[in-house]
């Protein structure tokens, strides 16, 4: 008598875990970009009546160009044929760069919420 192993009705495949993954993350890039392209245009219309004026233009303009520049290695990354061992450290050292620069943009925006952008008068 031969017993049959159970196989899962609907297994998850692992390609169609990154394809999601990499499209959701895709999504919430064009999000917080969008997000802060807002800001820096209400920041802007603003002009010098919030007191952090040329701090949040800084920080804005900062985590908007690491985020085109994540988006540029995360193409470059995207098109690269993984198989070929030699350029496998070079594309290992480029995701580590994006991992770095995504932290970076998360702390960019924590202190960009940090500062906020208000209508009221400095008191100073």
């Amino acid at each position: 008598m031969v017993v049959e192993e159970e196989v899962p009705k609907n297994p998850v495949s692992a390609n169609s875990y990154a394809t999601k993954k990499t499209i959701s993350q895709g999504m919430f890039d064009v999000a917080l970009l969008t997000a802060n392209a807002s800001q820096l245009k209400y920041c802007l219309q603003l002009g010098d009546k919030n007191k952090f004026y040329l701090v949040m233009v800084i920080l804005i303009s900062t985590s908007i160009i690491l985020q085109v520049l994540v988006g540029a290695i995360f193409i470059y990354l995207g098109y690269i044929n993984f198989d070929d061992t030699e350029r496998q450290k070079r594309l290992n050292r480029y995701n580590n760069i994006a991992t770095i620069l995504v932290f970076l943009i998360t702390i960019l925006n924590v202190l960009i919420s940090g500062f906020g952008i208000s209508t009221e008068p400095s008191n100073t």
